[in-house]
């Protein structure tokens, strides 16, 4: 592309700059804007990613037909199926009519879905299908519709991450990433940061009515050193804080320090981050789940032990005496030593000679642990064990618990 269609490019859509990676990055957009080949714009945010859209509808065949710009990350992922795709009356509460979505209204048209990499999985399968084939059925239908739309998409998502997280289809990525754009960030632009300083400046001078903002050239140097993680949307922030703020109309480093922020802040692609010193809610999520796990197995083995007790004391009350054999003393405390194993083998019951011996101190250490999880409470620890309050108090006598 020659400088006097490139300069026509940049008049037209307000772009300010001249770095080698933003002409490329123009270069792509106008070779790729007569086909219909999906586009995937990659880069920081704040970049500007929102400009190379409307210059590729605006230079292809369907520049006269619809363009509709959709930010998925701000769109509920209740309705986004619907918001896309469309759907039937009565589909759900609130489907007072039919919709057609956006795929709908913008057939032959073009649509830019920016934060694509914020997409649920189920509505990144609706979005292949509709690539692959042009066909999608509204929520709540049953008919196929047919659309043709051009697809361009921008993310400031680290996508190759987030497909080995699982958060994002890998056929769904190289089928938008026919035809890759990185947009370089601001820090990489050199020069074309004093020039949007410029234009910030003068666009606040003229709408205010006051006297423009300059730097000198140690501010310059000031700003070009800086990482601008927020890049040109951070720049004109700064600048307009500047304008109206500075009592000095001539910028100098000291100046300009008390408006850029000291600290460090990341300037790489959005990831959600799984490593062990950082602070992670993903990590918090999977300690509370193996908690929550591992107390409801607490509960069913306490359940299954007292199902198996109550069965184990029932099966004795219900034996016929046998006025030959001496009858071993009942007891409602019966060890759990004969039940950890009872999922594993089968649950041999013990001889009345095995019961008597380790009866009497596996009923006591029950009955302490039954005191000590209801901090001293004779009631509660009874109901625990399936006992009356009165048989609890002649085993605490026994055991010389009483006290």
């Amino acid at each position: 592309m020659n400088s006097a269609e490139l300069q026509r490019i940049k008049q037209r859509y307000n772009i300010v700059g001249n770095c080698d990676a933003l002409n490329h990055v123009l270069d792509v957009a106008l070779q790729v804007a007569p086909t219909d080949l999906s586009v995937l714009i990659i880069g920081e945010s704040g970049v500007g990613k929102e400009i190379i859209p409307r210059v590729i509808h605006d230079n292809s065949p369907r520049r006269r037909e619809k363009y509709f710009a959709i930010n998925c990350g701000s769109i509920p992922e209740g309705t986004i199926d619907s918001e896309l795709f469309g759907h039937v009356k009565g589909s759900y509460t609130g489907a007072i009519n039919d919709s057609p979505g956006y795929f709908g209204v913008a057939n032959k048209g073009t649509l830019f879905l920016d934060e694509v990499g914020e997409l649920p999985l189920a509505t990144q399968a609706r979005l292949l299908r509709v690539l692959e084939t042009g066909e999608y059925i509204p929520v709540g239908g049953t008919d196929v519709l047919k659309t043709d739309v051009r697809i361009v998409a921008a993310t400031n998502v680290n996508i190759r991450q987030a497909i080995s997280e699982g958060r994002f289809r890998e056929d769904l990525y190289y089928r938008l990433n026919s035809i890759p754009i990185q947009m370089p960030p601001l820090r990489e632009r050199g020069e074309d940061i004093i020039l949007l300083f410029r234009l910030f400046a003068m666009q606040m001078a003229e709408k205010y009515r006051m006297e423009r903002v300059t730097l000198t050239d140690e501010a310059k140097q000031m700003l070009m050193r800086y990482k601008w993680p927020g890049n040109v949307r951070q720049l004109k922030n700064i600048t307009e804080q500047i304008s109206i703020l500075s009592k000095e109309r001539t910028i100098t480093p000291a100046v300009l320090a008390k408006f850029i922020p000291q600290d460090r802040e990341s300037t790489q692609l959005t990831v959600v981050n799984n490593g062990g010193g950082d602070h992670s809610f993903e990590n918090e999520r999977e300690i509370l789940y193996k908690i929550l796990f591992e107390l409801r197995g607490n509960v069913n083995d306490m359940r299954r032990e007292m199902s198996q007790l109550k069965k184990q004391l029932a099966d004795v009350q219900s034996a016929p005496i046998n006025p030959i054999a001496p009858i071993a003393p009942i007891n409602p405390i019966a060890p759990i030593s004969t039940l950890e194993e009872a999922d594993a083998e089968e649950y041999i019951e013990p001889t009345p000679e095995q019961e008597n011996l380790n009866l009497s101190e596996v009923g006591k250490q029950m009955l302490l642990k039954a005191l000590e999880r209801n901090n001293g409470n004779r009631s509660k620890a009874a109901q625990e064990l399936g006992i009356s309050d009165r048989t609890l108090y002649r085993r605490l006598k026994q055991y010389g618990m009483e006290k």
